[in-house]
């Protein structure tokens, strides 16, 4: 896997935090209304993952964003990073599970979410896995044992507090279990070797765990909570207000893709992610794309409702990581910029009509 961009070097973590103590300050210094289309920008600065396909990406591909480009600018391994690179506007869009848009918004951060991107069900999933003679059969097991991750914060350590808390076990004995970050390719490895006791594994990762055997899973996130749309793509609302055409045909052309994707037989879905990894030149291995099997985009063209964002308000209050009441899931998103949302579903939050220092807050 790729090292991250340029774009998380320690200098720029610290004028992210400072611009986001000034965001509200810096974003009302902006230009009064929203700008002509002749002045609207057309090209979108972004960072991909290494040996993935992004939906932006597949949109462009099909010529879904019509005028609209994307410029790759690096690659993440982390969707709070991302996010964070947008609020700051060293890209134009970012994407992160839907808690980490939560607790980046209750900082005041000017983003406001436009789509989902990525979500669960049957065919997409993390999966929580264990040795098949691992002593570890419930959560009260978990007490005192290392869980392997990609990041923390995210989408896996909320699915894992959720099991936790559902489970019965005390803030107190939460605290005892111990996520630890872990990259995904060597994940099912130090969990073979003993050096985590559980290993969240998903997509190409899981399914060649499972081929070579010797493990079982302990939950999924498709067992704790089903079909759900997890995280979503942000982009700054200084950017919003300046660009609603680019952003309406950006966003429009993602939800084009989604649906795409739901109606083409997966080998063409499959075929088409092949072929845009090989033509973008980036020496990418482009194996683990033969088992791509779904986005996971619950609702129809990515479109956002308040329990998408919900959840992850309460685990995070109940966490301590922001206080109760202090966001309101309506207030981080809105569906204005998806031509598939039906007549009466926009959301009074608009970014190209309200002033941009109310949003994110």
């Amino acid at each position: 896997m790729s090292s991250m961009s340029k774009l998380t070097t320690p200098s720029n973590r610290r004028q992210f935090l400072t611009l986001l103590g000034l965001s509200a300050v810096a974003v009302s210094c902006g230009t009064g209304g929203a700008g002509s289309a002749k002045e609207q920008t057309k090209t979108l600065r972004y960072q991909g993952w290494a040996g993935s396909v992004i939906l932006p990406e597949l949109a462009a591909d099909l010529g879904f964003l019509q005028d609209v480009k994307l410029k790759w600018v690096g690659n993440t391994i982390s969707g709070p990073q991302d996010i964070q690179s947008a609020a700051t506007g060293q890209v134009d869009f970012g994407g992160a599970f839907n808690g980490a848009v939560v607790k980046l918004a209750a900082r005041k951060a000017p983003i406001t979410a436009v789509i989902s991107y990525y979500g669960v069900d049957k065919a997409a999933y993390n999966g929580f896995y264990v040795l098949k003679d691992s002593p570890v059969h419930s959560a009260r097991d978990l007490i005192g044992k290392k869980v392997g991750m990609n990041t923390l914060g995210a989408h896996s350590e909320a699915m894992l507090d959720i099991y936790l808390q559902r489970h019965g076990l005390s803030q107190a004995d939460i605290k005892k279990v111990e996520p630890l970050v872990v990259p995904p390719v060597n994940t099912e490895q130090s969990l073979r070797q003993k050096q985590i006791q559980v290993g969240v594994l998903g997509d190409i990762l899981r399914d060649k765990a499972l081929q070579t055997g010797g493990i079982r899973p302990l939950f999924t996130d498709y067992q704790l909570l089903g079909n759900f749309s997890a995280g979503t793509y942000v982009v700054n609302d200084h950017f919003l207000k300046q660009n609603p055409d680019t952003a309406r045909t950006f966003v429009t052309g993602i939800a084009r893709a989604i649906e795409w994707a739901r109606a083409t037989p997966r080998e063409e879905v499959i075929a088409r992610q092949i072929e845009i990894v090989k033509k973008r030149g980036r020496n990418e291995d482009t194996a683990p794309l033969k088992y791509w099997k779904s986005f996971g985009v619950a609702e129809t063209a990515g479109r956002i409702s308040d329990k998408d964002l919900q959840l992850w308000i309460d685990w995070l209050a109940k966490r301590g990581d922001i206080g109760k009441g202090q966001v309101k899931a309506s207030d981080l998103y809105t569906n204005e910029f998806n031509a598939y949302s039906p007549k009466g579903s926009r959301k009074d939050k608009s970014p190209a009509s309200k002033p941009t220092s109310e949003s994110g807050s």
